[in-house]
């Protein structure tokens, strides 16, 4: 099995400590988050693994070498060499096509995700669905959702600060859609490349979500919520940071 991690990240609101640092090596209780990802995905059953750099790539380079690479196959998306900014989530999965479109779906998942959720039943309800894209969402709050309807079949995104609905100009029935916001993690199959050149359009640089919601409405992706209880943390910001530090701290 095959995984992308986004490591490219400016992790600005976390400085000081991005200020000597790429994001995914901030530690939380003792261990960098990149690392622990990695192992969740290692354990998962992934063998072959691509991360994206930029800032401060080169640290990302020795950490990983310094532990032999987890005893996984690494590629390194170096991003530097195209663009004075990380290609966004887009970019960075098209960048790594070489090492993901290999015939089956492969997994992204951001470095400042940490969650327990069992990636191998996400994985096998991607394949059920034959989706061309699935997403781990949640009913939480926050302004910005993505819309699905009864089937979890995605039909477009709201921002309910400003009242924004995409894709724009689509006549969508915002009382029959459940409302979920996004954790971060993605299964996506190899079908993927060949739209995501078309939408890119000679771009380099471009998000994902921009391209789900001109794809939804032709071809299937899925939201996907776990049925257990899992715990899900993103350490954007230090408020979520110390909260992941106490969690782990207390459960490791």
């Amino acid at each position: 099995m095959r995984a992308m991690i986004f490591a490219a990240g400016l992790g600005t609101r976390l400085r000081p400590l991005t200020n000597d640092r790429p994001k995914a090596l901030v530690e939380v209780a003792g261990q960098p988050m990149l690392q622990r990802v990695i192992l969740r995905l290692k354990t998962a059953g992934v063998n072959e693994l691509v991360i994206n750099i930029h800032h401060f790539g080169d640290k990302v380079i020795d950490f990983l070498e310094r532990n032999e690479n987890f005893g996984l196959n690494i590629h390194i998306s170096d991003e530097r060499r195209l663009s004075d900014k990380p290609l966004e989530t887009g970019g960075g999965i098209l960048q790594a096509r070489q090492w993901l479109d290999c015939g089956e779906p492969f997994i992204v998942h951001n470095a400042d995700i940490l969650t327990d959720m069992d990636l191998g039943a996400f994985y096998s309800y991607h394949c059920e669905h034959k989706a061309l894209a699935t997403l781990l969402v949640k009913e939480r709050s926050t302004q910005r959702y993505f819309l699905f309807d009864d089937e979890m079949r995605l039909h477009g995104w709201t921002n309910i600060a400003t009242g924004e609905v995409k894709p724009a100009g689509a006549d969508l029935d915002l009382s029959a859609l459940h409302r979920r916001a996004f954790g971060g993690v993605h299964v996506i199959s190899p079908a993927i490349f060949p739209l995501l050149e078309q939408h890119a359009e000679g771009r380099l640089a471009f998000g994902i979500t921009p391209f789900y919601l001109d794809a939804c409405t032709q071809h299937p992706i899925y939201g996907y919520e776990p049925q257990e209880a899992y715990t899900w943390f993103d350490i954007g910001k230090p408020e979520t940071l110390h909260a992941a530090e106490a969690h782990f701290r207390q459960n490791q």
